[in-house]
């Protein structure tokens, strides 16, 4: 088992004696790495963004996270970058001195946010920096609009970042001045070198003040250790991405006896493109899995910018969304419209089950003492029409009041429903489908009429509760609403209102020249 450490800015450092529900953000700023900062605690705001050094389906790259939802024990052993990190560039002349980086030092990203003036009162700079340096060496090479040599950017890079000071438009400007990554940028080599998966690792806290007893975090480097490790201790809590249990802790002070992180069990995160079927692992991050999928699921590359923000998404997964079985989650209206089943993994054996039949109350699933959830299974069938909706106070990095998904088969010939989902979450204590409207579409021709006379049912389907995002009845003529946009969004072939902005293609930039540089 490997020892309890961390390689922090290119220093390894012991993580001895602490809480197993010690945050990233805690542990950096008790050792003094104060640059990265807590505004929320919650990863809304992204100014303790960190950059992960993580090897992906395609090698090693910088993946920047939210500190404050990512516990220590989850990524020991792996490599990290704090902004403090980022100058001056590993192997330089500088990199021992004990002084600060002079400004010709810094590196390209924080030259550009100088330049520019990205930063103001300077708070939430750290984590602009950070966001922006991890896209700097993710940027792909693609053509302008007009033909010419350019790299793609993906302005979701910034979007977990919050700024009250500047306006956004010269953070920006700084991002989209950046020229490609230089043949010497010693960080970018590092992404050519090899990177160790990480292994078997664990934390024990003993006698924790305040009668906490014995605290255990386990990451298991195996879907056999993590299925023995559950079953010796059924009643442990089960750790993915985080981004919603983390909260918890932060938020509301919640502790476990023992926690097992699965972070390092490839098995959980593994995609299978098949011809008939898609099988997703359960602990694949939604950013790694949207670039993987390639398109292969339309009604999902809808659903990945409206979940959170890039920054959650880098840690976020399916199988954390839908254990955690929230009926506001956003994957599973999706899921249950395009028909998933999921795979269920015990010391017993596997059993499948569909996802409609998965969640079983309020925040309760299907799960036997001893199971995760290892995969989810998509079949591979292209509906006529399938959009995703959330229904939330802003269009990007909210909670939903109400989300759906709505999937339609049509006969081609006689423009009759073959075949229809309609799932919603937000509107009952569980994610659920409103299945008598589907079965009433069914043989009824695709119209404005049809829609007009099912959509009084479609509001009497479920009974929704009020709380500060919307009240029953709100949420009750999002029932009809979002399906009467569905509808005429098929007719005008085209998504109407606000949508999440595309990437773009940027001239390729030669060398920003260091102004001052030393001798």
């Amino acid at each position: 088992m490997s020892a309890p450490s961390l390689t922090v800015n290119g220093e390894s450092l012991e993580v001895e004696g602490i809480d197993p529900h010690t945050t990233l953000l805690d542990f950096l700023r008790d050792r003094g790495l104060v640059g990265t900062k807590e505004g929320c605690a919650e990863g809304e705001c992204g100014a303790c963004a960190v950059v992960v050094l993580r090897l992906e389906h395609e090698g090693p790259r910088y993946v920047a996270v939210n500190a404050c939802l990512t516990l220590v024990g989850s990524v020991l052993g792996a490599e990290l970058r704090t902004v403090e990190g980022l100058s001056p560039q590993p192997g330089s002349r500088s990199a021992g001195r004990a002084a600060g980086p002079s400004v010709a030092e810094l590196h390209p990203v924080q030259r550009a946010m100088v330049e520019l003036g990205g930063s103001q009162c300077g708070y939430c700079t750290p984590g602009f920096v950070v966001s922006m340096f991890a896209e700097y060496y993710r940027r792909e090479a693609s053509l302008t609009p007009s033909g010419e040599p350019g790299l793609r950017w993906d302005p979701e890079s910034v979007a977990g970042n919050l700024c009250r000071c500047t306006g956004y438009r010269p953070i920006r400007e700084a991002m989209r001045s950046l020229p490609l990554a230089a043949e010497d940028d010693g960080f970018r080599a590092r992404l050519s070198q090899p990177l160790a998966p990480l292994g078997e690792a664990s934390l024990v806290r003993e006698d924790v003040p305040g009668g906490g007893g014995t605290r255990r975090l386990h990451r298991p480097a195996s879907l056999a250790g993590a299925l023995a490790l559950l079953a010796e201790e059924p009643a442990a809590k089960l750790i993915a991405g985080g981004t919603d249990l983390v909260v918890e802790v932060n938020q509301r002070d919640r502790r476990w006896p023992t926690l097992i992180a699965l972070e390092a069990v490839d098995e959980l995160r593994t995609l299978e493109l098949g011809g008939e079927e898609i099988r997703i692992g359960a602990g694949l991050n939604l950013s790694e899995l949207e670039h993987r999928l390639g398109g292969a699921l339309p009604l999902l590359d809808e659903l990945f910018p409206l979940f959170s923000s890039r920054l959650i998404r880098n840690r976020a997964t399916l199988g954390g969304n839908l254990v955690n079985a929230s009926p506001i989650g956003d994957s599973p209206p999706a899921l249950l419209a395009l028909d998933a089943r999921v795979v269920l993994a015990s010391q017993r054996g596997e059993r499948e089950l569909p996802l409609v039949e998965f969640f079983t109350g309020y925040r309760q699933t299907a799960l036997a003492p001893g199971e995760l959830l290892r995969a989810v299974i998509v079949p591979r069938r292209a509906p006529t029409h399938a959009h995703f909706y959330k229904v939330s106070k802003r269009v990007l990095d909210d909670i939903s009041t109400v989300a759906a998904a709505f999937a339609v088969d049509l006969d081609p010939a006689s423009n009759t429903v073959t075949r229809a989902r309609l799932a919603y979450g937000g509107v009952a204590a569980t994610p659920v489908r409103a299945q008598a409207v589907e079965q009433a579409l069914v043989g009824r021709p695709w119209t404005a009429e049809t829609v007009a006379e099912l959509a009084p049912q479609l509001r009497e389907s479920f009974t929704p509760l009020s709380d500060h995002r919307g009240s029953a009845a709100y949420r009750q003529a999002m029932l009809a609403r979002t399906f009467e946009k569905f509808f005429h969004e098929t007719q005008a072939g085209r998504r109407l209102g606000p949508q999440p902005p595309p990437s773009v293609v940027l001239p390729v930039l030669p060398p920003r020249p260091q102004k001052g540089a030393n001798a």
